[in-house]
């Protein structure tokens, strides 16, 4: 498949070289880029250059579309920085700049605190606000799959899904100079607009949010117990234990028993467009959990990926709502 990408070339007019930003038809940006170099030089297929051969004919078309002339190639490039992004309509191109909240999220912490409901976005793995700046991320990821990102040449908005103290939504919404500011419907109101777009959607199937303890759960032990970077999320005392496979599998045993009694405690996160499930796994006491276990349902078994420590595990469950569990909370020592 097709599709349209931005890329930098230069054209002769006049015995004037001008820069411009065009639309190149292929099949990935490494084609793309194969065919703007062929398009500049006209080289043959005796060329140097790696070529897509499933694409033979990369420097003959000229395909592609003048987009827009550039001074120079510093003002292509911080134009492509933007993030553009090109919508196929058929065989027609439309474009449209998309750049307006293409930020670092660090720099707008204070003034999403300032305006949200108190709460913790810190801990040991994740300082300095670090859940909120992800929180800020995968977001705005998610409501762009969504389309829920209002941009236009006036304005930009979305839903951030926070709230204030009186619990009015909060929309970050990006001016035409790319300043951002954080509004509530009043303020938003305020300056004539009053269209405001939904939060985030994770629940299209209420059913994943429940743990159904009749299931089995199929274990990735190599993935939890042999990959070194995830042994170092067990309990020091039990990282060389050579008990460990035992204490696990009782451990999950005795989980599912106290989840049948309390679904409360199986705690929904979001990760590569699924939901899953955040199960407690208590291996040194019989109600303090060390770790979550991760489970995805699949068909009728869930399918155990792997084992989060708790930061890791507060740090995905808050993308979706803040956890009200006992076991996993803000301040998981």
């Amino acid at each position: 498949m097709n599709n349209y990408y931005l890329v930098p070339m230069w054209k002769n007019e006049n015995n004037q070289i001008k820069n411009h930003l065009v639309l190149i038809k292929a099949q990935n940006r490494y084609q793309a880029m194969l065919i703007a170099i062929g398009s500049h030089s006209n080289m043959n297929r005796d060329s140097d250059i790696v070529k897509d051969s499933s694409y033979t004919d990369w420097h003959v078309g000229m395909n592609y579309k003048l987009y827009q002339e550039c001074k120079s190639p510093k003002e292509i490039f911080t134009y492509m920085n933007r993030g553009v992004t090109i919508k196929r309509n058929n065989e027609t191109q439309e474009t449209e700049d998309m750049g307006l909240f293409n930020v670092n999220w660090n720099d707008y912490k204070d003034a999403i605190l300032k305006e949200a409901i108190p709460e913790i976005w810190s801990n040991d793995t994740y300082p300095d606000n670090g859940m909120l700046v992800n929180y800020m991320v995968h977001t705005f990821k998610k409501l762009k799959s969504e389309k829920k990102v209002i941009e236009t040449k006036e304005y930009g908005l979305f839903n951030t899904g926070l709230f204030t103290e009186f619990y009015q939504p909060i929309f970050a919404f990006a001016a035409p100079d790319k300043s951002l500011s954080f509004m509530t419907p009043y303020d938003l109101g305020s300056i004539g607009i009053d269209e405001y777009p939904e939060r985030a959607n994770y629940f299209e199937d209420p059913s994943l949010l429940l743990f159904d303890w009749h299931y089995k759960i199929n274990v990735h032990y190599k993935h939890i117990l042999d990959d070194i970077n995830n042994i170092k999320r067990l309990p020091e005392n039990m990282q060389k234990n050579k008990n460990i496979l035992n204490s696990l599998n009782g451990s999950i045993e005795t989980m599912k028993k106290r989840v049948s009694a309390n679904y409360k405690l199986a705690i929904p996160q979001y990760f590569d467009n699924k939901i899953q499930l955040l199960l407690p796994l208590c291996l040194q006491s019989d109600d303090i959990p060390d770790l979550a276990l991760v489970v995805t349902k699949v068909g009728n078994v869930y399918q155990g990926h792997t084992c989060l420590t708790l930061d890791m595990a507060y740090n995905n469950a808050r993308l979706i709502a803040k956890p009200e569990s006992n076991w996993l909370n803000a301040n998981n020592k």
